[in-house]
């Protein structure tokens, strides 16, 4: 079984004021983060930091505990033992909807829209809890007017503008997946976790949603389970490989792609054949 390891992200350091590099700040930490189902162990010994301003991403083949991280990070799984830390506060019990009012927001791997409604009253409708009228529903829907501003910000943020009146079940696939993303911005991420942002699309599809992200990135953390190999080794600045619950590996796609261990239990080839592209096996 692998041993634990120590995940941190290296690379990119900002330079202080003196002149002297700094590393980027870590937003999302978890310290030996455990999860048991029953006597079996989904997740084992996980140690995450996660930087502001860095994409990481989490793979792995089916069933190694990635989903199960998700889940355990933004607290709808509460972790058997260990202890998970945002923005330098204890999270390890906090309750999901009070995590993702501190900033820490997920996307989901199926696309979760109002396909009735259009695409802008689908960002004003998640803009209402940060607007304070998430509860306020015996006011009149004129009072969302307030929200427009906002709302056709973030449209323009992921390209949607021009699609602000359409219904949002109109939208192709790829564009629903982007629709989400700015929904989940509607409640100003710190931290956002996109959990295969890239599934079931098509190749141009495929490039938009990577330079949203990537732009995103510039003001927040991003951390991501991804299965398309490409999209990881052109976009993420540090991967985290799991296996059976446990980290494997930990580095840039460089660094990662060359690990015998990775490449024998991950990549599914002793001499790494799938070094950049495709998918994940299993």
């Amino acid at each position: 079984m692998p041993a634990r390891h120590q995940v941190t992200l290296d690379t990119a350091t900002a330079v202080r004021p003196d002149g002297m590099n700094e590393t980027p700040r870590v937003v999302l930490s978890a310290r030996g983060l455990r999860r048991d189902f029953a006597g079996f162990v989904a997740v084992k010994d996980v140690d995450l930091d996660i930087h502001h301003g860095k994409i990481h991403a989490l793979i792995g083949p089916n069933g190694a505990g990635k989903t199960t991280i998700f889940n355990l990070l933004t607290k709808f799984l509460q972790p058997t033992s260990g202890t998970i830390e945002l923005l330098g506060t204890d999270i390890t019990r906090t309750p999901p909807a009070k995590v993702a009012r501190m900033g820490l927001v997920r996307s989901f791997q199926i696309s979760a829209i109002f396909p009735h409604l259009s695409v802008l009253d689908n960002v004003r409708v998640a803009l209402q809890r940060p607007g304070g009228l998430g509860y306020q529903f015996w006011r009149p829907v004129s009072a969302l007017d307030q929200l427009t501003p906002r709302a056709r910000e973030l449209l323009a943020i992921v390209g949607l503008d021009d699609a602000a009146h359409r219904l949002a079940g109109d939208l192709s696939y790829g564009r629903k997946r982007v629709l989400e993303i700015a929904t989940t911005l509607a409640l100003d991420p710190k931290v956002l976790l996109l959990d295969e942002p890239m599934a079931g699309m098509g190749h141009e599809d495929v490039g938009t949603i990577s330079g949203i992200i990537r732009s995103l990135a510039k003001d927040r953390a991003v951390l991501m389970v991804e299965h398309n190999l490409t999209v990881v080794a052109d976009l993420c600045d540090w991967i985290t490989v799991m296996q059976r619950g446990q980290v494997l590996a930990a580095g840039d796609y460089a660094t990662v792609s060359k690990d015998e261990r990775v490449r024998v239990a991950y990549m599914g080839t002793e001499h790494g054949g799938t070094e950049h592209g495709g998918t994940e096996h299993g």
